[in-house]
């Protein structure tokens, strides 16, 4: 379900906001949402948050998105010089969505410090909810 929110008093936005459970079983805040509304190319920005103090996010590290079919795609980190916290990534979505499938479930590979990358498994529903942001809702 995607979320509205207001950027200003007269300007409503949306965004889709889900909480997914990585392999060690700790939640994820998993937003997708554009950003630069004045300009005709929006950018859509991947933003991953997980419980302080669990998760490290390593940067300037790129995000791995797996398909079902194993196409591997790679999203540039956004917070690559500053992040405002550890455990918050941000990833350059903009390039990468059109080339997903609009029906079929994802793995994120997430750069995480010390170890290899973490898991989160998003499903199709959720990627359905993504497409229809992109191409539905300005």
């Amino acid at each position: 379900m995607l979320r509205q929110h207001h950027d200003s008093p007269d300007v409503l936005r949306y965004h889709s906001q889900v909480s997914i459970k990585d392999e060690n079983g700790y939640a994820w805040q998993v937003l997708l949402f554009k950003e630069n509304y004045e300009s005709a190319v929006k950018d859509l920005r991947l933003r991953l948050v997980a419980f302080p103090g669990v998760v490290e996010i390593a940067h300037p590290q790129s995000l791995l998105i797996e398909t079902v079919k194993g196409k591997l795609l790679t999203a540039s980190d956004a917070y690559a010089l500053t992040a405002p916290a550890p455990n918050v990534g941000e990833y350059e979505l903009t390039n990468v969505l059109s080339k997903l499938p609009t029906t079929d479930a994802l793995k994120l590979y997430v750069p995480v410090s010390l170890r290899q990358p973490l898991v989160l498994n998003i499903p199709n529903t959720v990627v359905t909810e993504w497409q229809w942001l992109v191409t539905e809702i300005d």
